[in-house]
Formats: C-alpha cells, structure tokens, sequence
C-alpha cells in the first residue's frame, strides 16, 4: 500500500487526550492501516490545504484518506471502521444524527485541554511506531 492508500490521523500533538486516542488506535491496529501526523506538521498542513480544509479550524482529529478529509465525530467513526476488536462497532453511531454526535465531539474537543492537559510539545513516538508517523 502507498501511503494515500492509508487513512492518516491527524492530530493535536500537545493534547495528552488526542495522544492518548493516538496510542489507543495504534494498539487496536496491529497491521498498520493508519498513518498519523500532528496538526502542528507541515505535512497536516499542506495536505488540509490540498483537500480545501482549513487547518487552523480544525479541533483535535481529523482524518485523511485520498482526497477527503474527515472531521469531528465523522473523524472517530473512520477510526472505529478500521479498528479490531468490540471497537469497530462504534461506528454504528453514524447513524445518530450528526448534530448531536458533532456537538458532544465539539464539547469535549473544546474542553480537553482543561480536563485532559496539554504538554509543551508534541510526542515523540517510540522506535517501534516511528514508522508510522509523517513528518
């Protein structure tokens, strides 16, 4: 698979929350689907940028996979489709209307830093995930 092929996640690298979701997703994905870049990165950066996405205006995650960009509760749905395990079947919440799934996405996006902290940095990943991140 070349890399347009993978859904990349695109993160918040100072958000301890969205590091955490980022570790979570990389243990229920032991063949490697996804991809990861933080939004702080010039490659989340110019890739919004070609998918017509502004990434000043984006919270927390968001997912790219070929030339579409999904965001806030679609972002988590895309993950949930691609995970292993009783995970997967998070992505039945699609079919709760997408105010109300957008609307607790953006409460807690708009809150994490506060509930969840936030480092000075973004994370370094580890020798064995490095591969799987996108400077």
């Amino acid at each position: 698979m070349q890399i347009d092929d993978h859904p990349v996640v695109l993160f918040d690298g100072v958000c301890n929350l969205c590091n955490g979701a980022v570790q979570f997703v990389i243990k229920r994905d032991p063949d490697g689907i996804f991809k990861f870049a933080s939004l702080q990165s010039t490659y989340a950066k110019e890739r919004l940028a070609e998918a017509g996405a502004n990434p000043d205006h984006l919270h927390s995650v968001a997912v790219l996979l070929k030339d579409k960009v999904y965001t806030k509760s679609d972002a988590a749905i895309m993950i949930a489709k691609h995970l292993q395990g009783p995970w997967r079947f998070f992505r039945l919440t699609r079919f709760v209307p997408r105010p109300l799934r957008d609307f607790v996405y953006t409460l807690i996006a708009n809150n994490r830093y506060t509930w969840f902290g936030k480092k000075d940095q973004c994370m370094i990943p580890t020798p064995a995930t490095k591969a799987r991140f996108l400077a």
